[in-house]
């Protein structure tokens, strides 16, 4: 599954393809999760122009004139592309045909992957946001009595960090992903903050160096912790594996356990 820093890349990939394009076609292969009709969202987004594609949580959201967003949640495995003139790939759930005859397609073998017209707006922090400050993260801490990596994972709390950066944030933290959230001390907390901005930019980074142009998939590549060709860290410390909430969580025991 796509996670943060692959959809900010994703983002700023698409933008520079498709920005200033105008939509001459919409067409929907499967409605089953979309929150209008296909007549409707064709007549939303036919005869617009693309501005922009930005990251929001864990969705990429397409922004177009006539204030319209199209977002795209590619859950588990949803897959992009862009195609010419004729749109080729199986399992499609929509397709997006603009006047020079050019496209973007999302795909989804199991079906699930979402789109959505004019996404509703939430008062959730982004995990790269302004929004998630010390104040915000003690606040939510203090609240639970549940391993810190499910809180960090909860869309409902911060938007946009899974399974694999969780682990490595809680690593750079040097948190044990089974601490109990509210046990955390503060001097903690801050450095758990400034790891979750630090981590998430610099795969960002690490992803645009290695993938320039990606618009699908996942890079793990790179990945100190959460990563199963390795067996120890940089540092030489041994990696485990176990689960939380039946999610493939990796960790050393220099992660304290608060």
């Amino acid at each position: 599954m796509p996670e943060l820093p692959d959809l900010q890349v994703f983002s700023h990939n698409l933008t520079k393809a498709l920005k200033g394009k105008k939509v001459k076609r919409v067409e929907v292969h499967n409605t089953k999760k979309l929150n209008v009709s296909s007549k409707e969202l064709s007549a939303a987004l036919e005869g617009k122009t693309l501005n922009r594609v930005e990251r929001s949580g864990k969705e990429l959201h397409v922004h177009f004139s006539g204030d319209q967003v199209l977002g795209l949640h590619l859950m588990l495995n949803g897959k992009l592309y862009l195609f010419k003139e004729k749109n080729e790939q199986k399992y499609t759930i929509i397709e997006i045909l603009f006047d020079d005859d050019s496209g973007l397609v999302m795909t989804d073998f199991q079906g699930i992957a979402t789109p959505t017209l004019n996404p509703k707006e939430t008062d959730v922090p982004d995990a790269l946001s302004d929004e998630l400050d010390l104040k915000y993260l003690l606040a939510q801490l203090q609240k639970k009595k549940t391993a810190v990596k499910n809180m960090l994972m909860d869309q409902h709390i911060v938007r946009g960090i899974g399974n694999a950066y969780a682990d490595e944030i809680l690593w750079d933290a040097k948190i044990s992903p089974f601490s109990i959230a509210r046990q955390i001390p503060e001097e903690k907390v801050k450095e758990l903050l400034k790891s979750i901005k630090n981590v998430l930019k610099d795969a960002e980074k690490q992803i645009l160096k290695t993938h320039p142009d990606i618009i699908a998939g996942e890079v793990r590549d790179f990945m100190l912790v959460h990563n199963s060709k390795k067996k120890e860290t940089p540092g030489g410390h041994k990696i485990h594996q176990k689960p939380i909430a039946s999610r493939k969580t990796y960790y050393t025991d220099e992660q304290v356990e608060y």
